[in-house]
């Protein structure tokens, strides 16, 4: 079995084996953006390089970037413990390419990964497009040799990607993996797209444009490429499951949560998944320098703690 940790490492040393940078993650409360309540992408420590503002003494970065989603724009929390793949805490893969390589080169990188060094199976895997990107659909007919019912056109809302109401952004390119026939959905686009057996792992961001807050957006300096891949996501794939709770970093915090609480009953309850996605987020807030409060981001640090202590009261702990 591939863990989480080895899965991370792999990731990163791919990239770093193909001349990219390997950065560490930045802080969970962005330093560079104040419109943004928690770190929510990877490519947020990197968003001043996309608009020219700054300049590193690197054109490709690869980071495992902690990232939260309880606040603001990105809210996962009413969805965690009830699907297969929400979270409030989690860390997301990542290579990033500043006015170096473009489209082509980032399909290539990340095909390559994922079928060859990582050994997916190429018929579980589809891609998805921005609707008028004719480009990648031509990329990814010549690169990966998926058929063209493989590469699926999609709207602004799955594939355009922006981080917020301003900044980079740009049309995407989602990776999907089919879990198979024993679980209920269908491809994306499809009406059946929000069940669990279709699954996006990866999401390649081809940075165009500069989005400003009156509605226009003008064009990067140098077009850029932006990758999140959820690291739960892929291992839940790696492990063969469809179900990131089932993953071995997951397993060991449900049993410590079962432990802790007294409760012995079914290991996939709900509950039991609130509060083991909870207390990684809390811990990792919390040794940020965030404390619960009635407001801001101490104030989802609170609502958080809450759920997560509701959730312990329903399993019998006291």
């Amino acid at each position: 079995m591939t863990s989480v940790n080895d899965i991370r490492s792999s990731f990163l040393g791919y990239f770093e084996k193909n001349g990219h940078e390997q950065v560490a993650s930045s802080p969970l409360v962005p330093r560079n953006d104040p419109t943004l309540m928690f770190t929510n992408a990877g490519m947020v420590q990197f968003k001043n390089v996309f608009t020219g503002v700054e300049k590193r003494d690197y054109v490709r970065a690869t980071t495992s970037q902690k990232c939260v989603r309880a606040g603001g724009k990105h809210n996962d929390l009413d969805n965690v413990g009830f699907t297969a793949r929400h979270h409030t805490f989690f860390e997301m893969l990542g290579n990033f390419s500043f006015g170096d390589y473009f489209k082509e080169h980032a399909i290539e990188l990340a095909w390559n990964l994922l079928t060859k060094e990582w050994g997916l199976p190429k018929a579980k895997l589809t891609a998805t497009i921005y609707q008028d990107d004719d480009e990648a659909f031509e990329l990814w007919k010549k690169i990966a040799g998926l058929p063209e019912d493989r590469i699926v056109r999609l709207g602004a809302k799955s594939n355009f990607w922006q981080m917020g109401d301003t900044g980079p952004c740009g049309p995407c390119s989602e990776i999907f993996y089919d879990h198979g026939e024993k679980y209920w959905g269908g491809p994306p686009g499809s009406p059946e797209e929000d069940g669990d057996r279709f699954v996006e792992i990866w999401n390649l961001v081809f940075m165009q444009y500069e989005q400003f807050a009156d509605g226009s957006r003008t064009k990067l300096p140098k077009p850029s490429v932006d990758t999140g891949s959820g690291l739960e996501r892929v291992a839940a794939v790696m492990q063969g499951t469809n179900n990131n709770y089932e993953i071995d970093l997951f397993r060991s915090l449900v049993g410590s949560t079962m432990q802790a609480t007294g409760f012995n009953g079914d290991p996939t309850t709900p509950s039991l998944r609130v509060i083991s996605d909870h207390v990684r987020a809390m811990s990792f807030l919390i040794a940020e320098g965030v404390l619960p409060s009635n407001e801001g981001r101490g104030y989802v640090l609170r609502r958080i703690m809450r759920r997560a202590m509701r959730h312990a009261t329903l399993l019998g702990a006291t």
